[in-house]
């Protein structure tokens, strides 16, 4: 009955052709028109299309363009990367390879030694030593039938997209990574002189309660708390030096360099500029499904365990092969191609499974619930992707704001500082003023370049989010040249 019911499915199969398993149908979240914070007119999303291509060269800052040029080609993260893409690429070429037919060919020369209490094999009257020798091929190609190759090819192609999407994903938060340090290294920089320029008014605070003491018009009081400033000053400087140097250690890491070589130096006495971001247009909530290297490798990862479904399914059901040989067999080598000398087999093989106790099934059952999970990994990946913009349009905005009230701040603290010791030289306030005012404009302005920083890695974080900085730099055809990247600076051109 069984062998029955195997030939009727093979007879519907060879005539349906069919292969087994679900078809993948791509996922389509449902999407909001625009993002709750902003709202993108047509010309914020064709500006947004260019920025996001490049948009750490809207920072203008020619070292950060060199460092970004650097880390591409030396990083040894995008270097590692590379290699999965290497190896997800003879995946895909192993799953396809099952398509045509596997051939072996062999050659064997022996002098063989016969029992003489063994009726086989047969040396007819030359005694029992004879010589052997045998040339030839096996060919076995199994018929895909119910389309399991098919499927374990769809599966390795979707696995390489998959592979694709995960070295963006490394790109783009190697971008974000880099940028910030580099962000972070020039405002602890900025910061380290505020704090000197401190370091100089709190001298100049001292010397003038001395010079007051010694006129008779100020006490030991004002002297000491002038020197208490001083110190306090002067103590904010180590931890800013520190963090300079831990942020040079981070990008020549981060560019494949073993900290404290020449770039560490470069960096610790170059004082440039804080990168300023300009305003960020957010583009429609689609684009973010099109860019975000997570959510695209998510999708990939669904499709190839849709396609592993088919796989197990195809598993279940006979298979097919037609099995080929030719091996010349001879005593005397110069008659080894002699069509007398060929044994050759050509049929067809066919096997099925009898009883596994309950083995398939369950592989069919595992592969459908591994699916169900990537998609429902997928769908999640795309809530926090939007998560990730939303909150971080409220914290570039919020932090915009804060800064414009910061850098007001800092303005009208070092106005009322100096106003403060003016009168305090003209004797018509006591010191009590002026070093509450020297305490407040040091404190303000620290913080405006906190917030400064903030907007910055704010802006980072939004870029980031939106999966933006990839698509320039990786060719369109992965296939081609995997680990050869363009340079930003050519990307741009």
């Amino acid at each position: 009955m069984r062998i029955m019911k195997s030939a009727n499915v093979l007879l519907a199969s060879l005539l349906a052709a069919c292969t087994v398993g679900p078809d993948y149908t791509p996922p389509k979240p449902a999407l909001p028109a625009n993002w709750t914070e902003h709202a993108a007119t047509p010309a914020e999303i064709a500006v947004t299309h260019q920025q996001l291509k490049n948009w750490w060269a809207s920072f203008n800052d020619p070292t950060l363009d060199r460092l970004v040029d650097t880390a591409l080609t030396s990083n040894y993260d995008l270097k590692i990367a590379g290699q999965r893409l290497i190896g997800a690429r003879a995946a895909r070429v192993i799953a396809a390879s099952a398509d045509y037919p596997q051939i072996d060919a062999g050659v064997i020369a022996s002098n063989n030694e016969a029992s003489n209490t063994l009726e086989y094999p047969p040396v007819f009257g030359k005694g029992t030593n004879y010589r052997f020798w045998q040339a030839g091929f096996d060919a076995t190609w199994e018929i895909d039938i119910f389309g399991g190759t098919q499927r374990a090819k769809q599966a390795a192609e979707a696995d390489y997209g998959a592979t694709i999407e995960a070295r963006r994903a490394v790109l783009v938060s190697l971008l974000a990574e880099l940028t910030t340090d580099y962000a972070t290294l020039r405002a602890s920089q900025d910061r380290l002189a505020i704090a000197d320029r401190n370091v100089t008014a709190a001298r100049i605070s001292v010397e003038l309660t001395e010079q007051s003491f010694a006129r008779g018009l100020g006490n030991n009081l004002d002297v000491a708390q002038a020197q208490a400033q001083l110190q306090t000053v002067l103590s904010s400087e180590p931890p800013l030096r520190a963090a300079i140097a831990r942020m040079t250690h981070a990008i020549s890491v981060l560019l494949g360099q073993i900290p404290g070589g020449t770039l560490e130096r470069e960096l610790s006495q170059s004082e440039g500029k804080i990168p300023v971001a300009p305003s960020l247009p957010i583009t429609l909530p689609s684009e973010v499904i099109a860019n975000r290297p997570d959510i695209r490798r998510a999708e990939r990862q669904f499709a190839a365990a849709t396609a592993r479904i088919g796989v197990a399914v195809a598993d279940m059901y006979p298979h097919f092969s037609i099995p080929l040989s030719f091996t010349p067999q001879t005593s005397t080598l110069t008659e080894l191609f002699r069509a007398s000398s060929l044994v050759w087999q050509i049929g067809l093989s066919a096997s099925d499974h009898l009883y596994t106790g309950g083995a398939l099934p369950a592989r069919v059952r595992q592969a459908r619930e591994q699916a169900e999970e990537a998609r429902l990994a997928y769908e999640q990946i795309v809530l926090r992707a939007f998560q990730n913009v939303e909150d971080g349009l409220i914290d570039y905005m919020t932090e915009a704001q804060r800064d414009i009230t910061l850098k007001a701040a800092a303005e009208d603290s070092e106005l009322a500082f100096q106003r403060s010791t003016r009168l305090y030289k003209a004797g018509l306030t006591d010191f009590l003023h002026v070093l509450v005012n020297e305490r407040a404009a040091y404190a303000a302005e620290d913080l405006s370049t906190q917030s400064e920083l903030e907007s910055i890695t704010d802006a980072i974080a939004l870029y980031k989010a939106l999966g933006a900085g990839w698509q320039d730099i990786y060719p369109a055809d992965e296939r081609a040249q995997p680990n050869v990247l363009r340079p930003a600076s050519a990307a741009r051109q």
